[in-house]
């Protein structure tokens, strides 16, 4: 639900932009009500998890999302835009943070690995959500229409999952916001880098290929599309993968590939080089998240809704800080020099995954 809604917001941008007849600089301060959102949703999410149980509140999250999609296909003013993307923002942060806590909830039951399976269908669904409305509204379907679809796929879902989620609630009662500390610190500032790198390719991976790999604008998106696609299929079978080798390792190769594939993606002037080295980095990348997840579940310095509301935080400021970091540095050392300090950043931030491994719980399935 999460992953379709956000990706289906994706392609009503243009559209606001004309409809609201604002310029790129208040669209993108407007683009931030939902950073804003998300990072207002996620702690108390991951704060009232423990008090009211996971079910209630990701269906509150899902009527969220239902009621405001089809908002954003039609306010007028910019004050309205802002407040439903404040509205839509905190929906799609609460999901996020309660469905990984749920998550843990279902993988400790299980007893094996789940996350990165549950991330997989989480980048399934933002790939199908961005290329349905986008087939959609080209095909001649209005941005209301296409919304309202979306919502009515979202509502659905709800209807569909809703029965089978778990409803456990905390005895303890821990307080509304709790600061990271610890293996959680270290948790989230490690989603962090690896957020940021995502939010690199997102933003700047077609920059990268026309203006310093000379790639047709025409088809300039293809890099993120590699990468993204190759991120969802390694999440589709990451569990047995980090069942066979271990959480440790998963970790240790997802940021010490990704940042050598980063690494060469940015110095090949071979563009199939380029494209192997982008779809290389996706596939090292995509299990980083869902172990981080899984590993912030199981510690027990922070209530495990805490911790992975504290970690899903510091990733999402990842996704927000990255792309215009890079972009600074871009203007400073040049794009392809960003993209080195990216790779170096995450070679960097592998070396503390030795420690956190040794500080963190008894791992659940998967042997470290």
């Amino acid at each position: 639900m999460a992953g379709f809604a956000l990706s289906s917001w994706a392609p009503l941008v243009p559209f606001a932009q004309a409809r609201l007849a604002v310029d790129s600089a208040t669209l993108g301060a407007l683009l931030l009500c939902l950073g804003l959102g998300a990072l207002i949703g996620m702690p108390v999410a991951g704060a009232l998890a423990s008090r009211l149980g996971c079910r209630l509140l990701i269906v509150v999250g899902g009527i969220g999302l239902t009621a405001t999609l089809p908002l954003l296909a039609i306010v007028s003013t910019p004050a309205v835009l802002g407040l439903c993307l404040l509205l839509f923002g905190a929906s799609i942060g609460a999901i996020d943070v309660v469905a990984n806590i749920h998550g843990t909830q279902v993988q400790k039951i299980a007893n094996t690995p789940l996350m990165s399976l549950f991330h997989g269908f989480y980048s399934v669904g933002g790939l199908i959500g961005a290329v349905a409305v986008t087939a959609a509204i080209a095909a001649g379907a209005s941005p209301v229409l296409a919304a309202s679809v979306a919502a009515l796929v979202v509502a659905c879902c709800l209807l569909m999952a809703a029965p089978g989620f778990l409803d456990i609630e905390s005895s303890e009662r821990a307080p509304l916001f709790v600061m990271p500390k610890g293996v959680v610190l270290v948790v989230g500032l490690l989603a962090m880098v690896i957020f940021l790198a995502e939010g690199a390719m997102l933003d700047w991976s077609a920059l990268l290929l026309t203006r310093e790999k000379h790639l047709d604008i025409a088809v300039a998106g293809a890099g993120y599309s590699l990468f993204a696609c190759a991120m969802t299929l390694v999440r589709l079978v990451g569990d047995r993968m980090v069942q066979r080798i271990g959480e440790r390792t998963m970790l240790l190769g997802g940021f010490l590939v990704t940042a050598m594939a980063l690494g060469l993606a940015a110095w090949a002037s071979s563009l199939v080089l380029v494209f192997i080295c982008i779809a290389v980095a996706g596939l090292a990348a995509g299990n980083v998240v869902p172990v981080l997840f899984s590993l912030a579940g199981r510690q027990r310095i922070m209530p495990a809704s805490h911790a992975i509301a504290a970690a899903s935080m510091l990733g999402y400021l990842g996704v927000l800080l990255g792309p215009a970091l890079v972009g600074y540095a871009a203007h400073a050392i040049g794009l392809i020099h960003s993209f080195y300090a990216v790779a170096a950043l995450v070679a960097l931030a592998a070396m503390v995954i030795p420690w956190m491994i040794a500080s963190r719980a008894p791992s659940a399935g998967a042997s470290a």
